[in-house]
């Protein structure tokens, strides 16, 4: 956490997300992971006519595919989206979402990823 002095002279807190990262590196392999996981599930109550009980029991993989339940792929989904968009802080005790300022973004950035003007 990084005390930042705002306008008013009050020191308010910039913290870090807080809690599971549910998150993927690209909103589209998010999506591809929901795809296979709502797939499986669907697949498996369709198959229930033709292989009877047992193919339910596929129905626990689409857990890996959602790293969790479904609920915990849509926290992933809204983390991917918000993602390096939203910062929370806190003032006061109150702890409030914001949008990110770029100048902070590109103070963090790290010297190494930057690209040389001649390799452009």
């Amino acid at each position: 956490m990084k005390p930042v002095q705002d306008t008013k002279g009050r020191t308010t807190t910039r913290t870090a997300a807080s809690g599971p990262d549910f998150s993927s590196k690209s909103v589209s392999r998010h999506l591809a992971r929901g795809v296979i996981g709502f797939g499986v599930i669907v697949g498996s109550i369709a198959l229930v006519p033709v292989a009877g009980p047992a193919a339910l029991l596929a129905a626990p993989l689409a857990l890996i595919a959602f790293r969790g339940c479904p609920t915990c792929w849509m926290v992933g989904l809204m983390q991917t989206i918000s993602r390096g968009r939203l910062e929370r802080e806190c003032v006061d005790g109150v702890c409030t979402l914001t949008k990110a300022h770029p100048a902070d973004k590109a103070a963090e950035e790290p010297a190494q990823r930057q690209v040389p003007a001649a390799s452009r």
